[in-house]
């Protein structure tokens, strides 16, 4: 019989496989998309009269201006400078709009303080495409946090899919209270109008709605108390609609924020489930 204690003790240590790390395709598609500027660009590796040959291929070629940043690592530049010569803030992001003017001195001022030059001068890269791509790479890992919540649904989507499959239900990612009404003409009160359920599954038989939250957590966070709290109003929210709502969460992160989970999960009437439960078939037992 399900318990907190089970709830708790199968926690998954890691979601993660090796395509979570880095997003290749999207380094691929981001460096593919430059590739003209970057190998305008290459021409001037290991150049004499650098300044003079970067001004001039930006004269001839103003779309180079709009790939600089990603060679700094900035993918878009909107930011202000700190002119240290003088300790004036400057606007620069002109400089790499090509239909805007430019003034040389600020260019060259980039170009030189960046290390831009002494990178292309001194030929500290053979081949801007690659080392753009090494760029896009470590960008990308930045991004990994977002990817975690995307990862986790995903995970859940396939045992969603496999349900529905096999009752002959439907489902929606993002679910919307609008969408809920025109679709499957149920009425879903919603808490606030930006609301969107990770997943609604519809039984069409029983014109029944089945609402579906989905996170996951590394460690723990002061907020996860919120967080605990948010899921159990909202399950109280849907009960007084007689509308079905799950909360399935992961990671060892609720071993250090074990008492908000087992609060929200007894508000919750045990409606908190992990990845372990629903590779026991759980989502079967809920719409029943």
């Amino acid at each position: 019989m399900q318990n907190f204690q089970t709830l708790i003790s199968t926690l998954q240590p890691s979601i993660f496989s090796w395509d979570y790390f880095s997003n290749f395709e999207k380094i691929k598609e981001n460096t593919f998309e430059i590739k003209v500027q970057l190998n305008i660009l290459n021409s001037l590796l290991g150049e004499k009269n650098i300044e003079e040959k970067f001004l001039e291929l930006i004269k001839t070629y103003p779309e180079i201006r709009k790939v600089l940043p990603i060679l700094i690592a900035v993918r878009k530049f909107d930011k202000q400078i700190l002119d240290k010569e003088n300790f004036e803030i400057k606007e620069v992001k002109n400089l790499f709009n090509p239909e805007k003017d430019f003034e040389e001195i600020e260019m060259l001022k980039f170009f030189e303080i960046s290390w831009l030059k002494k990178v292309f001068e001194n030929k500290y890269i053979s081949n801007l495409n690659d080392y753009v791509f090494g760029v896009e790479t470590g960008l990308d890992s930045n991004a990994r946090k977002n990817r975690t919540g995307d990862l986790m649904e995903d995970l859940v989507e396939e045992f969603v899919k496999n349900l529905c499959e096999q009752k002959g239900f439907e489902y929606r990612e993002q679910a919307t209270a609008k969408f809920m009404k025109e679709k499957w003409e149920i009425e879903v009160k919603s808490d606030k109008s930006s609301r969107r359920f990770d997943f609604a599954i519809f039984d069409s038989e029983k014109k029944q709605v089945y609402l579906i939250e989905v996170n996951y957590y590394g460690w723990g966070w002061s907020k996860l108390k919120a967080v605990a709290w948010e899921f159990a109003w909202l399950y109280d929210f849907m009960q007084k609609q007689n509308i079905p709502f799950f909360w399935i969460t992961d990671w060892l992160g609720w071993h250090t924020s074990s008492k908000p989970l087992e609060e929200a999960y007894n508000k919750m009437d045990g409606n908190i489930y992990n990845l372990e439960m629903l590779k026991e078939w759980i989502l079967f037992e809920l719409v029943k």
